[in-house]
């Protein structure tokens, strides 16, 4: 007789839940392979809520890892997602369909029974209660094969329930945000310094919501480069085909003039110590003298005296010399 374990595949998101939800399983004699998915929105190393090392709790749970990226596909969704947006830009059930669609490829490829993750009943609001939850599995094709194990006991019983594959009395009835429960579990099962929760996506944050509309808005279909540029500075809309962003930082800077277009205008203090602003857009060259001023603002540049600006458009180099804006002179335009 066969003594080989059968096969899960746990969409692993780094946090607790989902590592508890692993731990459930393996207690239960399942071999586990997880999927990691990464979003342009949700980097392992972003440092938000999805970095919390997932490589490393991988190796802690003893599970293979792979990797799943959803780039353009991912952009071309939130252009216009089927079942809307959260109170940022999030569109939550979308996403978490595309997360299982990828997870339902691997559990295909290595013959495994279903698919497990760490969501937690009405812990979400927009993506966890329980029409979410079947509207996620209808649209992934995965509708009876998601076993949600920290809240299964609440849920409508599953294929492998029916197929006897699992009992739900091994399965769990948390609900709602408490973290209690998971934290005990986590001493349970030797998880040591268990993360915080964390909204894990940048599109719920409020403030990089207003920044990832105002590109949808104007731009017909972004590009990772877009987006990469959304993450960092300080960003102002000039008109309908321009915006204007100014590095807060070091970091910052280095990554602005690293994802610079041919077409992109960057400035910076010729010298002082400041921000690499860039601008991009076709109206770009209009905005020059504007963009030459608020650089000026944030650098350390006396503010009530003229001081040379650099402008730099592919190998080309010319100089300006403003006074630095006051911060009336360009707040409208901030997003």
């Amino acid at each position: 007789m066969s003594t080989e374990k059968k096969k899960v595949v746990a969409l692993l998101s780094g946090g607790l839940d989902s590592q508890l939800a692993v731990r459930m399983m393996q207690e239960q004699g399942f071999e586990v392979s997880a999927v990691a998915i990464k979003t342009p929105f949700c980097d392992f190393d972003c440092g938000r809520g999805c970095g919390f090392e997932i490589r490393e709790r991988a190796d802690d749970l003893n599970v293979n890892l792979k990797t799943v990226y959803l780039g353009d596909k991912y952009i071309k969704m939130l252009k216009d997602p089927k079942y809307g947006r959260g109170a940022g830009y999030n569109p939550c059930i979308d996403c978490r369909a595309m997360m299982f669609d990828a997870a339902k490829e691997h559990m295909e490829e290595i013959g495994a029974e279903f698919i497990i993750s760490g969501e937690v009943l009405g812990q979400r609001p927009m993506s966890q209660h329980r029409q979410a939850l079947k509207t996620i599995e209808k649209e992934s094709g995965l509708e009876g094969k998601i076993v949600r194990p920290l809240s299964a006991a609440l849920l409508p019983m599953t294929d492998p329930e029916k197929d006897g594959l699992i009992k739900r009395k091994d399965l769990g009835m948390i609900k709602g945000r408490t973290r209690r429960t998971q934290l005990d579990m986590a001493a349970k099962y030797g998880i040591e310094n268990p993360p915080n929760a964390g909204g894990g996506c940048l599109l719920t944050d409020r403030i990089f919501g207003a920044k990832t509309r105002d590109l949808f808005d104007h731009v017909e279909m972004p590009t990772i480069n877009d987006i990469d540029l959304l993450k960092v500075g300080r960003h102002f809309r000039m008109d309908e085909m321009t915006k204007f962003v100014v590095g807060r930082n070091k970091d910052e800077n280095e990554v602005i003039g690293a994802i610079a277009l041919p077409g992109d205008i960057l400035i910076e203090a010729r010298d002082h110590v400041g921000p690499v602003s860039i601008l991009r857009g076709s109206n770009a060259k209009n905005h020059i003298e504007f963009a030459a001023k608020v650089t000026l603002r944030y650098s350390d540049a006396p503010a009530d005296k003229k001081a040379t600006v650099t402008i730099i458009k592919g190998t080309e180099k010319t100089y300006m010399d403003v006074i630095a804006a006051d911060e009336d002179y360009y707040a409208k335009f901030r997003i």
